[in-house]
């Protein structure tokens, strides 16, 4: 497909970012979002399953990174699955990728948010969340290498964090060496439909290589950089996830990970070792900084992306001429999630943000089965195991979030007609 008139008129961006940077916002945008939080829940659904869970979130990410690295490659512009959407399949499962990360991620922004606030100032979560937002907003108007900066010093902060907490829990006299707790017990003590539940939970944690790909069009050389930073990103992360998780489970067991409200706090208080609590309370608020900063800036690229579609207000697409940064986008961004940040708990949008996430990454897997020999094309059932798998994942979640995400699909369906009647009106 050609470009549009308008899309061709836009200012494009600037390429800025190596392969080491794209690595750090995505591991910004994964251990952020999930080693703090997600374990929790997943481990209340999976019990004794939790690894075999973790195991099968990692397979789906894995299949949904190889196609989103191909696709990116291809198509190196911000926008992320809109833009492979949209040139592969049509413009309407564009605009429908597009509709699901704009708002699915929206929520999960001022979900991170408050996060900052509850591990910073309880009291005031809602406050120190809104003054969060708008930091991260300033930095990234400032340019995104200033962003992948600060990035790169909260990934290293919260490495450490967790590096220290997996040290603990593994010395700890707490923990069982002799049957780690991490191993299934009898099959009759895990519950496949369980497992299938806290991996699709455990599965939102990894989508933040997702914010690689919307930065296509700001990566130097896109067609080496994004098919090698996706999966060193993704198989970091799940090294990481993988040792928080079995540090966790060998002082607190399936079912005392399933109650903790602090998971990673009450880790290290069962493992002897309170006064590493409030580092790891520090490390958590730390880690949602890194994930809110990365999520703006994928949300407000997709922004941009529908924008200059006009799926979106088209003066959203601009470009600030000295930053080089989609500056409306991010502002109009910004401001919604300050407004949902202050304003009401976003905890049960996390559902819905789940549902629409593996619905944004069926669309990628579809465009990749669409590819060529010649343009890049992963082996077939690597597309084919994502779709499937993103489909199985998305309605094993609690029964509100498929409803509450099927909604927000059908909403963004009905916006699309809506437009296309007006437009053929007009014509």
């Amino acid at each position: 497909m050609s470009e549009s008139p308008a899309r061709a008129r836009s200012p494009r961006l600037v390429r800025r970012l190596g392969t080491g940077d794209a690595v750090v916002i995505g591991l910004g945008s994964m251990i952020g979002a999930g080693v703090f939080a997600a374990f929790a829940p997943a481990a209340r659904a999976a019990g004794a399953g939790l690894m075999a869970a973790l195991v099968l979130a990692a397979v789906v990410a894995y299949c949904n990174a190889t196609s989103s690295a191909r696709l990116a490659a291809r198509y190196p512009a911000s926008g992320g699955t809109y833009v492979y959407g949209r040139e592969r399949l049509g413009e309407f499962w564009g605009h429908l990728a597009g509709w699901a990360f704009v708002v699915g991620k929206t929520a999960s922004c001022a979900v991170m948010a408050l996060t900052v606030g509850l591990y910073v100032w309880p009291e005031r979560a809602h406050a120190v969340a809104v003054a969060a937002v708008v930091a991260l907003v300033a930095v990234n108007y400032a340019g995104v290498r200033k962003s992948a900066w600060l990035t790169r010093a909260i990934v290293a902060v919260v490495l450490a964090v967790l590096a220290a907490v997996v040290a603990a829990c593994l010395t700890s006299d707490a923990a069982d060496a002799a049957r780690p707790a991490f191993w299934p017990g009898p099959a009759g003590d895990v519950s496949p439909g369980g497992v299938l539940q806290a991996a699709g939970l455990l599965f939102f944690a990894f989508a933040g290589y997702a914010r690689i790909a919307t930065l296509g069009e700001e990566v130097r050389d896109p067609a080496r950089t994004i098919p090698r930073a996706i999966p060193l990103a993704l198989g970091i992360t799940l090294v990481v996830y993988a040792a928080v998780a079995v540090a966790a489970l060998s002082v607190l067991g399936p079912d005392g990970l399933g109650r903790a409200t602090a998971p990673l706090a009450d880790a290290v208080r069962a493992a002897g070792v309170p006064e590493l609590a409030p580092a790891v309370r520090a490390g958590a608020a730390v880690a949602a900084l890194g994930s809110l900063l990365a999520l703006i800036l994928g949300v407000s690229r997709t922004t941009l992306a529908m924008a200059r579609d006009r799926h979106l207000p088209h003066t959203l697409a601009a470009v600030h001429p000295r930053f080089g940064v989609p500056h409306r986008a991010e502002l109009a961004v910004g401001a919604v999630v300050a407004v949902v940040a202050a304003t009401a708990d976003v905890r049960g949008a996390i559902g819905f943000s789940s549902f629409g996430v593996l619905a944004y990454y069926a669309v990628a897997n579809a465009s990749a089965w669409t590819l060529g020999p010649g343009e890049g094309r992963p082996p077939r059932i690597v597309p084919v195991l994502g779709l499937a798998g993103c489909v199985v994942l998305a309605f094993a979640l609690p029964l509100a979030s498929v409803v509450s995400g099927a909604a927000v699909l059908a909403a963004g369906a009905a916006a699309y007609g809506v437009r296309r009647a007006v437009a053929a009106r007009g014509a």
